[in-house]
């Protein structure tokens, strides 16, 4: 059925008002997934849009549908799950119920908050496969534990005194990490329910400093040895080295606050407040800048999943996603709607 002027309006409108917050690949490797400011999950077959007979139909969505109200901050997959994190509880879909163009909420997890705050926003999650918990952190400035086998709430770290945007588990030791507007990034033992066992405070440091009132922590990861620690946000991007807690390395982007973060083949890529994708040496030096669409970018995933579809796929403050079958050069978009 062709749509009014009222609908193409309104579509029209929405994408250009749109950001894609959050993306994630399928356990294996065929799906690329990613959710927007309007509560909506796209499932985009990363096969067809890359096979060489490829059109502009086989880069849509094969299929849309609705998770949240209101914007989606959070996707993370897991062996069995798509989970996902916005406003109000965090929910739950089998990858089976997905593949068959069927999705029903498989379990949702009421994130604790105040009558007088109402519902709380997720903005970072991160999954331990060896004990099958999560770790959620959002806008009650808590770092949420839950036991996926039960679905209750272990506990809560509360030492962060203001939102928190990033959550990064470590690959080898029992810790995990968080970053927070209040401007700090603070490790836990997971083994415990008390205090961080460390607090990296990147405004305190000269080098870090961009402006001194712009404290916020937006990004954190570590590497797979467990011996670096990345964050960014208002500070430089900054490479901090765990066993001494100091800053080692600053990235130098020009101009760009970093929204996101990652390792990948010894070597780190950041993106934010610019229409760029930044490669890194671990020393500082550029290894590589690619432009993207989006002026800014929220979420960078690498399919490691499939050699057969590995690629960078970045999005932002746009209707399009950016996929970089050769991480030197953007190769073509997927659209969103």
């Amino acid at each position: 059925m062709a749509m009014s002027y009222e609908e193409q309006i309104l579509k029209e409108k929405k994408q250009l008002h749109m950001s894609v917050f959050a993306q994630c690949i399928s356990p294996d490797g065929k799906y690329l997934l990613a959710g927007n400011n309007y509560g909506t999950i796209a499932v985009f077959s990363m096969r067809n849009a890359l096979a060489s007979d490829a059109n502009e139909n086989s880069r849509k969505p094969i299929f849309t549908f609705k998770a949240f109200d209101g914007a989606i901050f959070a996707l993370l997959s897991t062996e069995n799950f798509l989970i996902c994190g916005g406003s109000g509880d965090i929910k739950a879909w089998k990858w089976k119920d997905i593949q068959q163009k069927a999705p029903r909420v498989a379990w949702s997890l009421s994130v604790p908050h105040s009558a007088n705050f109402g519902a709380v926003e997720t903005n970072g999650l991160a999954y331990s496969r060896q004990d099958n918990t999560l770790y959620s952190g959002g806008g009650d400035s808590e770092l949420h534990v839950w036991d996926l086998e039960s679905g209750t709430c272990k506990h809560s770290y509360t030492d962060h005194t203001d939102y928190i945007h990033a959550v990064a588990l470590f690959n080898t030791s029992a810790q995990v990490a968080s970053g927070s507007e209040d401007g700090t990034v603070r490790i836990w033992d997971t083994r415990t329910s008390g205090e961080p066992v460390a607090i990296l405070e990147p405004s305190k440091h000269e080098e870090c400093i961009n402006n001194p009132r712009d404290k916020w922590i937006s990004c954190v990861a570590v590497d797979p040895a467990d011996d670096w620690l990345i964050c960014g946000g208002g500070p430089s991007l900054s490479l901090w080295h765990l066993r001494s807690l100091s800053p080692t390395t600053v990235f130098e982007a020009p101009k760009c606050q970093p929204h996101v973060v990652l390792y990948h083949d010894d070597a780190v890529i950041s993106a934010g407040t610019s229409p760029n994708i930044y490669h890194w040496h671990v020393n500082g030096d550029s290894k590589l800048t690619t432009p993207c669409t989006a002026m800014d970018v929220y979420s960078v995933v690498i399919n490691t999943e499939s050699e057969a579809n590995k690629v960078l796929c970045s999005s932002g403050a746009s209707s399009k996603i950016d996929v970089y079958t050769n991480f030197g050069y953007k190769a073509f978009s997927l659209d969103f709607c």
